[in-house]
């Protein structure tokens, strides 16, 4: 079955997971990062969509673009119910590249209070999760953020992450918890302990047999996050890039052992609509190689 042949490959090869999920708020910067203006949709959402659609496109039809070193790929809402090549993005991206597809499903974040920010209500969440199983995706992700070393703020932020968690895997689907923690928090070290207990005790209160992944910031000791690798019930810890460079990010994660990418902006990093395929396919590449390397080989 795919979803086992999936599930393999996320628990244990070598690679790791392109973030291709920037939503309303995130990708007018991602756009003009790529080399769009604002000027080319002036505030009309559906142009600006279609835009990155196009984009992130281009990014996994691209030959560097595949299961030898892209384990699974996070996509935005509307890319999973969009086409490449004819087929599904989700199809596509299973059959013809080898990638597991993953499908974001928050909808934003709410204004801090206590040092962090929750994520905001989701009431079409089951139907969202319904469509995904049917476009064939294995799993979800879904952020929420951490500003300030809040022990009651941080636990809010966890127990929302495995209740909506709970919500995902009775559809069958692996949930990935994401409570990033920004890294222009003035106790960041700090606010890295609380969270490791505070998934730790979520943790221990899964049904027995259920499984999460999480994508964290990455930390500020190296292999902080080891208990939570090592843990059964987690199939793998992903890091976020969080706002570093490429060249930052990566030199940060290879010193993380067992831990993988899941980079958004560091991997789409250098890339330019103005490119030639081969100019573009040749930026990719590097940027693939370079978190391959970051993710399996470790100092």
């Amino acid at each position: 079955m795919a979803n086992q042949e999936m599930m393999a490959q996320m628990s244990t090869k070598p690679g790791f997971i392109a973030a291709l999920d920037q939503s309303g708020g995130s990708t007018p910067g991602a756009l003009r990062l790529y080399g769009i203006p604002d000027s080319e949709y002036k505030g009309d959402d559906a142009k600006m969509f279609e835009l990155m659609h196009e984009m992130r496109v281009r990014i996994i039809t691209a030959p560097a673009f595949n299961g030898d070193k892209v384990i699974a790929t996070i996509l935005f809402e509307r890319t999973m119910d969009g086409e490449a090549k004819g087929k599904p993005v989700p199809t596509y991206l299973w059959e013809d590249r080898g990638v597991v597809p993953f499908v974001k499903v928050d909808k934003g974040l709410e204004a801090e209070k206590d040092g962090v920010s929750v994520m905001k209500p989701m009431p079409d969440l089951d139907k969202l999760l319904a469509r995904a199983v049917k476009l064939g995706v294995f799993g979800t992700k879904m952020r929420s953020v951490i500003n300030l070393a809040s022990k009651t703020g941080i636990a809010a932020i966890a127990r929302q992450q495995f209740e909506f968690g709970e919500q995902i895997a009775k559809h069958g689907l692996l949930p990935i918890l994401e409570p990033e923690i920004s890294i222009k928090s003035p106790d960041k070290a700090g606010a890295e302990r609380i969270l490791l207990d505070e998934l730790t005790k979520g943790l221990d209160a899964l049904p027995a047999g259920r499984k999460v992944m999480f994508k964290l910031t990455l930390p500020e000791v190296p292999d902080f996050y080891q208990p939570l690798i090592k843990d059964k019930r987690v199939v793998r810890v992903v890091a976020l890039s969080g706002g570093y460079t490429r060249d930052d990010a990566c030199a940060r994660l290879a010193k993380n052992h067992g831990m993988i990418a899941s980079f958004s902006r560091a991997l789409a990093e250098g890339l330019k609509r103005s490119m030639s395929d081969a100019e573009f396919d040749k930026e990719l590449t590097d940027a693939i190689d370079e978190i391959y390397q970051a993710s399996t080989v470790k100092v």
